[in-house]
């Protein structure tokens, strides 16, 4: 289970004793997303997890909401009309210019936040623009603000871990988007060294560990490849 150590770790920064209990409990016993269960209820107006209700909620810093909530939220994202896991970035290159540098003053903090809550307008998922905007808060001063973010960030995170384990196909873990792959294993401190699909519709990333182990993680994309294959066919 060492794959684990270090996003647990990382999860309780930020929360409560009891709450990081019931959260690791969630992803020490995985539970595969029931798609169809989610699609069914994201579309229930009656539904806790009714899905303009769970988007109200993260866009309004929530942070009653918990990992049942956001496992409908960041899966259920599948089956929105504005879903699209291979979509071009609204912001095209504008932030590259702030990753040569090797620290941000408040100018370019501004310039990073601007530009990332536009991406993050565009698609709420944007994991790689959430990174970028805790940083920019945190370097500002802004601690309130970077420690709501981190809330999102890190519960997203536990909703992709606790859908699997990554040990092997039949315990993948699911992810909307395959960047999101990378995202996850860098937050347990594993570094990336190869991709390699596997048919019908698994990622395998094999990694090197911060102990300076190498392993591998496997990834289903079954459900990303059938949503954008449904709304782009022409493209398959």
């Amino acid at each position: 289970m060492k794959y684990f150590i270090t996003l647990l770790l990382f999860l309780s920064l930020g929360l409560g004793s009891a709450k990081a209990q019931n959260t690791t409990q969630s992803v020490l016993n995985p539970e595969i997303p029931d798609m169809e269960s989610i699609k069914e209820r994201i579309n229930d107006k009656t539904s806790p997890y009714y899905y303009p209700r769970l988007i109200a909620e993260f866009e309004r810093n929530d942070t009653m909401m918990k990992l049942d909530k956001f496992r409908h939220l960041y899966f259920g994202y599948m089956f929105q009309e504005d879903y699209n896991p291979y979509r071009p970035k609204s912001i095209g290159t504008a932030l590259d210019q702030f990753y040569e540098k090797t620290s941000w003053n408040r100018q370019d903090c501004d310039s990073v936040i601007k530009y990332c809550e536009i991406a993050l307008e565009d698609n709420p998922f944007d994991l790689h623009r959430m990174i970028d905007l805790i940083s920019a808060y945190k370097t500002k001063g802004k601690s309130n603000l970077a420690k709501i973010w981190q809330y999102k960030l890190d519960y997203i995170l536990m909703a992709i871990a606790s859908s699997g384990t990554g040990a092997d196909e039949e315990n993948a873990w699911y992810v909307i988007a395959p960047e999101h792959e990378y995202i996850l294993l860098n937050a347990m401190g594993a570094l990336v060294k190869d991709h390699v699909f596997y048919e019908p519709y698994y990622d395998f990333i094999k990694t090197k560990e911060h102990d300076g182990s190498t392993g591998g993680y496997y990834f289903n994309i079954q459900n990303i490849l059938e949503e954008y294959n449904r709304k782009y066919p022409e493209e398959e």
